[in-house]
This record gives C-alpha cells, structure tokens and sequence, in this order.
C-alpha cells in the first residue's frame, strides 16, 4: 500500500510506475495488492522513488503485519477519484460512439437523424451520472451514504 501511495502522490499510473522501474504492470498490482515484494523489486522501486532501499524495506515489514498504509479517509478519497476518472472515461466513450454513429446515419440517410436520439438519451443518463459523481444530487451523496451506513450500523448521527 506504501508504493501505492507513493505512486498516487506523484501522479503517476501503475504502467508509468511500471515503466520507470523496469517492472510488469502485474507486478506493480500484486505489490499494491499487498503480495510482498521481492527484494529486486523493492530496489528497482526505491531507486524510482528516490529513496533508501533500507526505509522502503522497513514500510514493506510494517506492511506485512498487516498495518494499513492508507486510512480510511485516504482510501475514500481513492475511491471518488476512481469514480471521477470512470466518468471521464464515460465521457470519452459517449463522444467516440455518437461521433461514429454521426458518420454512419449522415452516409445512409441525412434525412432523418436517429443518431440524435442516441446522444439524447445517453446523454441525459451521463449527465445524472455527473451528478452523483460530482455530489450534485442531495440524496445521493457521500454524506448521505455515510449516515445511511451510520443507520445501519446503529450509530446514527
């Protein structure tokens, strides 16, 4: 968890962290998954990370107890991130897709544009995902979720 906590820090994906250290991207997700490292690997990553091989090793020990390199609040904000990055994906796809949906409805029949209906309705779903990834929507939220848990749980706030 420690290297992916540095990797995070520095802005980087597993396939740059990957590349830079002359690692497999496999291997970089084993290591975040909490598999131990082999020592090769530690060196390669401390030398990426700029720092002492010893310190690396001794969070790596740490680790293999079992104490958590990330906090809950850290693995929340993790989580949004992902969230928002899928979203953006979603957004990449829904351009890609009308835009060749676009092309192939212009060269069959410019007559009527079904296409449109499509980017309409997909849209409209998008921009509700939107919504909730962005915590937009009151009912929906990260606050929400977290007093629904507190309710299940029986600690209401």
């Amino acid at each position: 968890m420690l290297i992916q906590k540095l990797r995070l820090q520095r802005g980087w994906s597993q396939e740059q962290l990957a590349h830079l250290s002359g690692l497999s991207v496999r291997t970089i997700q084993r290591i975040e998954n909490g598999q131990a490292p082999s020592v090769e690997s530690l060196k390669s990553l401390a030398s990426v990370f700029e720092m002492d091989f010893s310190e690396l090793r001794e969070n790596d020990m740490i680790l293999a107890d079992r104490t958590p390199a990330i906090t809950p609040d850290e693995e929340l904000a993790l989580n949004q991130v992902r969230e928002i990055k899928r979203f953006y994906l979603r957004i990449m796809q829904y351009a890609v897709v009308v835009a060749i949906l676009a092309a192939i409805n212009l060269t069959m029949d410019a007559r009527y544009l079904w296409f449109l209906w499509v980017a309409l309705f997909w849209g409209v779903a998008l921009a509700f995902k939107g919504l909730r990834v962005f915590d937009k929507i009151p009912f929906l939220n990260a606050a929400w979720e977290k007093r629904q848990v507190e309710r299940k749980l029986g600690r209401q706030l």
